[in-house]
């Protein structure tokens, strides 16, 4: 009995028009990563898992997909550890190498590594895939791409400006109707922990916090009890979820409730210039709004965080990021600042599909096919798909002398516009019929007139 075929869940096959479509994604971001000045690099798809273990937290390290040694290495394998019931020594034993969680730590590595060729300020960005271990639903895959601009080695807040304004018009360029950037600042989280007087569960509060909008407050407050968080602080942290107003608002609530925090207020300092030369240069689309509520539950942010939503449509975030002061720390080399955000391509395919935004002109494949009538249609059809071709027409003749209806049933799956017919008496004459799918019309021209026809 033959296999039943499958892939693994949260994966998926890409038939030819949705890789069309992806692409144009792809391009559209690379065009404007290259004009905010970034420039290209790409990283294994592997990793040591000493390289990505603890970068991501207690959740992350949970999703990291290991990959199980193999050959010899096999035998190595700590068994003392399995008998101790040590179970993340004996995994470790297992398993010398993961999948890339995100392109962002493998990125701080590749900095570390090659730290003598690059020049800084360094901006990259990275079109690749990557790979977590999480529950597949509805815009979440446990293998997607991720589309990163960072720049490490400068502290500058105008690198947080830009991305915002690379948000905009990358967003904008895709024809997104409508979206929403959100920004939060870790120093203002870590503040609030400060207040509560829990600046040593800044982790749990936040990993808690940025859950807000996935289990609602009694199930943050839950999270928080569960974590050992005090009550008078839980208290402190409660009227901060429904806070609302303009950005202005918000950031003198803020600066009240923050005002005996250096960290906090330093947070607010950073967010509102971010706000003020966004504000100078304008944006397209996008909507900036201060969410105190976004936490980005990774460990590595230090300073601004970006979530961005786009509205009308049920979806989780699209797009996200932020600063982080010393990830290359963690390989060895202090003192290396860096930003960088990451365009979620496959949810952004899903609000694109959704809405219908592809433009026509992504989903033409083939424009132009020769109906083939035998060994003389083709010596005669033969030159001209060659010209159609360099002049980068989409074309094909059909392969054999199948019957007429089965070469125009193929041509019609294909959504092929124009559909060639040259018998004898057209091959005496020098000229072709052309028949136009789409409203039927067929008229007879010259060899040389198809061109012109067709881009008429």
């Amino acid at each position: 009995m033959a296999q039943k075929t499958a892939i693994p869940k949260g994966t998926r096959d890409f038939l030819p028009m949705e890789v069309a479509k992806r692409t144009y994604i792809f391009e559209t971001l690379k065009k404007n990563f290259k004009i905010f000045g970034f420039e290209p690099i790409e990283t294994p798809s592997f990793e040591l898992s000493s390289t990505l273990m603890g970068k991501y937290g207690e959740e992350g390290d949970r999703l990291i997909f290991r990959i199980l040694n193999s050959g010899e290495k096999v035998k190595k394998a700590d068994l003392q550890a399995l008998e101790e019931n040590n179970l993340p020594r004996f995994a470790n034993s297992l398993s010398e190498k993961a999948l890339r969680y995100d392109l962002t730590v493998p990125f701080a590595r590749f900095v570390v590594q090659h730290q003598n060729d690059l020049t800084f300020p360094f901006k990259r960005y990275q079109i690749q895939p990557v790979w977590r271990a999480d529950r597949p639903q509805h815009g979440r895959y446990q293998e997607f791409f991720q589309c990163d601009a960072d720049v490490v080695g400068s502290d500058s807040l105008l690198h947080e400006v830009d991305l915002v304004q690379l948000f905009d018009r990358s967003l904008t360029d895709l024809d997104l109707p409508s979206f929403r950037i959100l920004i939060n600042n870790r120093k203002i989280l870590s503040g609030i922990a400060e207040v509560c007087g829990e600046q040593d569960r800044i982790v749990d509060i936040t990993v808690a916090i940025d859950k807000l909008d996935k289990i609602g407050e009694e199930g943050v407050v839950t999270e928080l009890e569960g974590k050992g968080i005090s009550a008078e602080a839980i208290a402190k942290i409660k009227p901060l979820f429904a806070m609302s107003g303009s950005n202005e608002e918000v950031l003198a609530v803020l600066t009240d409730y923050l005002k005996d925090s250096e960290i906090g207020l330093k947070g607010i300092e950073e967010l509102k210039y971010v706000l003020i030369k966004t504000e100078l240069l304008g944006l397209h689309r996008a909507i900036v709004i201060v969410d105190v509520t976004l936490a980005r539950g990774l460990n590595y942010y230090t300073g601004a965080i970006f979530e961005v939503k786009a509205d009308d449509v049920k979806m989780g975030s699209i797009c996200g990021g932020g600063r982080y002061d010393d990830l290359t720390g963690l390989f060895g080399m202090k003192g290396m600042s860096g930003v960088g955000i990451s365009f979620g391509a496959d949810r952004i395919y899903d609000v694109m599909n959704e809405l219908n935004l592809f433009p026509e002109e992504v989903l033409t494949g083939v424009e132009l096919m020769f109906v083939n009538f035998g060994e003389e249609t083709v010596d005669y059809v033969l030159p001209i798909l060659h010209e159609l071709r360099k002049l980068g027409i989409k074309s094909e003749l059909y392969p054999s002398s199948a019957k007429m209806q089965k070469q125009m049933k193929y041509a019609n799956d294909k959504n092929i516009q124009w559909v060639v017919l040259a018998g004898g008496d057209e091959m005496s004459k020098g000229e072709v019929q052309l028949k136009n799918m789409t409203t039927g019309d067929q008229v007879t021209v010259g060899k040389d007139e198809l061109v012109k026809k067709i881009g008429g």
